[in-house]
């Protein structure tokens, strides 16, 4: 090791050529930093700082920011999403769970970027944001429909019946649709979409769906290997293409239904997993891939210790420990697991991914610094990080920086105001229009508390 803190912060701003110190700078305070290894996260605060807004993404970069990275809220780290930035201006979200917004907005993304969500399967970790995302759309200028891609219905049938559960992603979106109908309306004083000729859906979409509280959903069969999700291939300005290609794959979690998805564009590529167990449709898939985001858990002992409480020795210690050993072997893949697939992708005439980044993982020194011991047993030599929210890649073919925004806590949503004369009229024309007029005798008017 032997690495002093200032040392850290002259390596920190290296490429990913330097990103083998990965598992070493977690570790470069050497325990001491103050509140304890569990409050810390050396690696993290050791990258070079990436302040939003200040840095033009080049034509030939995908930018790629993790705004969530765990599936238990904390307030270091919210529920799972990723957001991947393109230099031809293209943007995409992956996963969109609880508390990620905040961190959008802290990021400077204006919702009418966040039109386009891929998500990896339905479980609440994954999901719930989209409802905020869906609902306050029209508030916060995003004037056109929300595109939602996920998995069709898993097939499984309700126990006892023949019928099998409505439970894809057309169904969460029609419900979800349902469910916030009282918001719909009661914000549609707003303009919900643009003036006719100002807008013109893409080819891949519904050309009848025009206004932001269309919630548009493609279903994908999450059994296919190649399966085609996003077959959007818009010209540049030279008139070349210029595409962007995204494909699914299964990811093996919980439930039958879940997907992986595979992004390739100019020359660039990066897989985010979701939720999975170990498998071999990721080893086929991640051969030369820049950027590879795959699921990683700690031991089922650190579930144990912190979710239960419960210590070796202590009562009910072994039941719950296979308890959680269970859930793990049918869900998700443990550090050593994940070890043995990166060892088993970059196995010649394979190629191993450029970067690994480990998410969905409860990221400070006290987890980071056993987890990476074990990916190392299997994988000793590719770069490896372990994701923390607000951590940012800026990916090219020459190199992959690993950056650390620097962000206000106090951040308002940005807002990008489209002209009032793009706009389409509301459908309610007043905010007040759907007051209930016999409750309006009850109200205090403003004269009253401001006179002047």
């Amino acid at each position: 090791m032997g690495m002093t803190r200032r040392d850290v912060l002259k390596t920190s701003g290296l490429a990913v050529g330097g990103l083998m110190l990965g598992d070493k700078l977690a570790l470069a305070d050497g325990g001491n930093t103050g509140n304890g290894l569990t409050d810390h996260n050396s690696y993290f605060n050791s990258l070079r700082p990436y302040f939003p807004g200040r840095e033009t993404l080049d034509s030939d970069q995908m930018r790629i920011t993790f705004l969530g990275t765990w599936f238990a809220e904390r307030l270091s780290q919210a529920c799972n999403s990723v957001f991947v930035e393109l230099g031809n201006g293209d943007s995409f979200v992956f996963d969109c769970g609880p508390g990620v917004l905040a961190k959008y907005n802290a990021m400077g993304i204006p919702q009418s970027k966040l039109d386009k969500v891929f998500l990896t399967h339905l479980h609440a970790d994954h999901i719930t944001e989209v409802g905020m995302l869906y609902a306050f759309g029209t508030s916060y200028q995003r004037l056109k429909p929300l595109y939602v891609w996920g998995p069709k219905p898993s097939g499984i049938k309700e126990p006892g019946s023949e019928n099998t559960f409505d439970d894809g992603i057309a169904a969460y979106c029609e419900h979800l649709c349902e469910a916030f109908r009282w918001h719909t309306e009661s914000q549609s004083f707003l303009p919900g979409r643009l003036q006719p000729g100002q807008w013109t859906p893409p080819a891949w979409a519904p050309q009848d769906k025009q206004d932001s509280y269309d919630l548009v959903p493609f279903e994908l069969d999450w059994a296919k290997e190649y399966g085609l999700a996003y077959p959007y291939y818009p010209m540049s300005s030279s008139g070349s293409e210029n595409g962007v290609t995204i494909t699914h794959f299964p990811s093996v979690h919980n439930r039958a239904g879940s997907i992986a998805y595979k992004l390739e564009w100019n020359g660039l590529s990066l897989i985010f997993t979701g939720d999975t167990k170990p498998n071999d449709y990721v080893i086929k898939q991640a051969n030369g891939v820049d950027v590879l985001i795959h699921e990683m858990t700690t031991q089922p002992e650190v579930w144990t210790e912190n979710f239960g409480g419960l210590h070796p020795g202590d009562d009910g210690y072994n039941e719950l420990l296979e308890w959680n050993r269970a859930v793990q072997e049918s869900s998700h893949t443990v550090d050593k697991a994940f070890g043995y697939v990166l060892s088993q992708i970059a196995k010649a005439p394979s190629k191993a991914p450029r970067l690994a980044v480990a998410t969905h993982f409860p990221a400070s020194d006290d987890t980071i610094r056993p987890s990476l011991a074990n990916v190392r047993q299997w994988y000793p030599n590719g770069d490896v990080v372990v994701a923390s929210d607000l951590m940012v890649l800026i990916v090219s073919k020459r190199s992959i920086d690993v950056r650390r925004a620097v962000v206000s806590a106090y951040a308002w949503p940005p807002i990008v105001r489209t002209p009032a004369g793009e706009t389409a009229p509301p459908k309610y024309p007043t905010p007040t229009n759907q007051l209930d007029p016999t409750q309006l005798s009850h109200t205090i008017d403003s004269s009253v508390y401001d006179p002047h």
